[in-house]
């Protein structure tokens, strides 16, 4: 018996057909010449008289300001750039793409055109930094130099590039395009999979995604095409990767020659229907319009039992994407220079639903941070309070006009706990993941017990005096484990800094330290079929800089938790993540929300980390230094001088999507 919904699709289409047999024949025998050379259709007199949608190839070309006669010359500290004809002394930001000055150009390396860019490429700061700034020390002589530097990096990249549109103008050269990262491309040329959307519950369409698969068929427009006005046609899925479909031509049959690759969510891509019932022509591909004579009993045979997307599928598209933050909205956020406390901020603008919040006592707007609305770094405005957490209370005295708090029900909700009985008390001892470190589970400590299943976690060894560098965890949060996870996971447990007992045993260490473990049965031991597999692909956030969203693929699978790695970095870049966070989402994001996508390291990056990778390989230890994305060039010239230990390695992974063995028996 016939899938309900393909008999149900049958039931719709069946009208539709027939719609377009009739319009076939009364084109037929209007202007039969017509219908021979343009297939199912009659060719401009089927075609919309509207030109609004054309192809956007006919848009003119965007003007070029012109450029003064006489190029500047910039000094800075007594130093003289100038700028030389030709392509002498230039160098390219691999960051922004901006051309400039080679002199001007920041570090030795002159990679970068500035501080901002190097360090958005790097990702993040050493974690021996960042602890410099939560405990307030001053910053180095050598970043105070460096501090001075894009503003003349910045100048002299703009006027070498306005140089350059000016050049191409004159000469009427084409201009070459900026290759830019297709993840189409990258898929077909490597055979990837993409993690599939309903693996992201908090991304459009996660919830209701449907039977999206191969073989559903969809109305596209026909590329290939020489009439005037835009035409469609109807096409296949051959291939899906999250947001993604590799669509085929129907009558192309195992010809690829003409697929391409689309966002399924995208304004041009409509259920099978949608033509006739909007008066849209659909044409076939000049390349098979030879293949039929009959395109009417062709498509008939093709369509009849194919799914198609539901004929809602753009609207819940569209309600999917409409989001309860709106700018303006108050709200508490963890203070990324203090971890321990929060601070008042205001969102500032809203994509995708993450959510760029600018503290509130920022007069210039740049001291920002970026989260997903379903954040657990975001709270209501009196949270804090309500569970004792600290908070940094704001200079201003007032609201700012037009800023109103953000209701509490637009918050994810955590799960309630009863704190009544055996609970997790100040002083017991837990492995947790490294907030400045997210590579890294480590040995740690509650360090005080907040109201509403809220602790305070301090990593043991590298804890600041004040307690500066706490950091609040849920109990139920999946970033936080019983002693031993490691261990029966055969994950790498980061010991205390400084601990020169090697290789770490967890019963030595709670004797030396007098201390006790937390009970097993406190935390969360809950995971779904989250779906994910090792080897898929993603667009996942860099949460040491998490404005950025890069490319980045699943490399281990540890019950809930998954390992990220970002792909063309080395793998101490890497994080552990659960696998319903919201920094998480399918191929396609950026695209359908217009973010900008971190596309993978380029090669000569690949090849300095590739070498640096083995040599740590051919060691039985490695050396914390924390998370830095650098080539080995720019660690030379950028690291930081700290303490440093040793931890063994590693020797096995595991994958698992079952709660059986999660947790090891502790022993009395």
């Amino acid at each position: 018996m016939e899938n309900t919904k393909e008999v149900a699709f049958y039931i719709f289409c069946k009208p539709l057909l027939h719609f377009f047999i009739s319009q076939i024949e009364r084109s037929s025998r209007v202007e039969r010449k017509r219908r021979d050379s343009f297939g199912m259709f009659d060719g401009y007199d089927s075609c919309s008289e509207d030109t609004s949608s054309s192809s956007s190839s006919d848009e003119s070309e965007e003007e070029v300001a012109p450029l003064p006669s006489s190029l500047p010359i910039i000094k800075n500290n007594g130093q003289i750039y100038t700028y030389p004809d030709g392509k002498s002394g230039m160098a390219t930001c691999e960051m922004c793409g901006m051309v400039g000055v080679r002199d001007a150009f920041y570090s030795k390396t002159k990679r970068f055109c500035s501080v901002s860019c190097s360090r958005s490429y790097s990702s993040n700061s050493k974690k021996a930094s960042i602890l410099a700034r939560l405990q307030g020390k001053p910053p180095t002589k050598k970043a105070k130099v460096l501090q001075k530097q894009p503003l003349v990096a910045k100048l002299a990249a703009y006027a070498q590039y306005q140089a350059t549109l000016q050049n191409q103008a004159k000469t009427k050269a084409a201009a070459v395009p900026v290759e830019g990262f297709s993840w189409g491309s990258y898929i077909n040329s490597n055979s990837f999979t993409a993690a599939p959307v309903t693996c992201f519950k908090h991304a459009p369409m996660g919830t209701c995604w449907g039977d999206i698969a191969e073989g559903v068929r969809v109305e596209v427009p026909n590329t290939d095409c020489s009439l005037p006005t835009k035409v469609f046609w109807i096409a296949g899925i051959v291939k899906l990767a999250g947001y993604n479909a590799l669509l085929r031509y129907e009558g192309f049959e195992n010809d690829s020659s003409l697929d391409f690759w689309c966002n399924i969510c995208g304004s041009d891509i409509h259920p099978v229907g949608w033509c006739a019932t909007s008066g849209k022509p659909l044409v076939p591909p000049q390349t098979v319009q030879h293949k039929y004579t009959n395109w009417k009993a062709f498509l008939v045979k093709r369509l009849t039992g194919a799914k198609t997307l539901p004929p809602d599928f753009s609207q819940k598209v569209s309600e999917s994407m409409q989001y309860p933050f709106k700018t303006s909205m108050r709200v508490e956020v963890v203070d990324k220079t203090h971890l321990c406390r929060t601070r008042v901020a205001v969102v500032e603008s809203v994509i995708g639903g993450r959510l760029r919040l600018v503290y509130e006592e920022s007069e210039d707007k740049t001291d920002d941070f970026w989260c997903h609305m379903y954040s657990p770094l975001i709270h209501h405005i009196g949270w804090s309070r309500s569970i004792g957490h600290r908070f940094k209370r704001s200079d201003i005295a007032k609201k700012q006009d037009g800023h109103f708090d953000a209701p509490p029900h637009l918050f994810m909700k955590v799960k309630e706990v009863d704190a009544a009985g055996e609970w997790f008390k100040e002083g017991m001892k837990l492995e947790a993941i490294d907030p400045l470190n997210l590579s890294a589970i480590c040995v740690a400590t509650v360090r005080k017990v907040l109201a509403d299943g809220y602790l305070m976690i301090g990593i043991d060894g590298s804890e600041a005096a004040d307690g500066s560098d706490w950091f609040c965890y849920h109990a139920t949060s999946p970033s936080i484990f019983p002693v031993g996870f490691c261990e029966i996971n055969m994950i790498e447990l980061t010991p205390p800094r400084g601990y020169a007992k090697l290789p770490f045993k967890w019963f030595d260490y709670l004797r030396e330290t007098d201390s006790i473990a937390a009970p097993v049965k406190l935390f969360n031991k809950e995971v779904p079929n989250h779906g994910f597999h090792v080897g898929m692909k993603l667009e996942a956030v860099d949460l040491m800089e998490p404005r950025l969203v890069c490319v980045a693929t699943v490399t281990r699978i540890i019950h809930r938790l998954l390992r990220i790695h970002f792909d063309g970095w080395e793998d101490e870049y890497d994080q552990w993540v659960d696998c319903e966070s919201p920094d998480l989402y399918p191929v396609g994001w950026c695209q359908l929300t217009g973010y900008q996508l971190q596309p993978p390291a380029p090669q000569s990056s690949r090849d300095s980390q590739s070498s640096s990778s083995k040599q740590k390989k051919k060691a039985k230890s490695q050396q914390y230094k924390g998370q830095k994305k650098m080539t080995s060039l720019q660690l030379k010239e950028e690291l930081l001088d700290g303490e440093e230990y040793s931890f063994l390695q590693g020797t096995s992974d595991q994958e698992s999507n079952g709660s059986a063995s999660y947790y090891i028996k502790q022993e009395p």
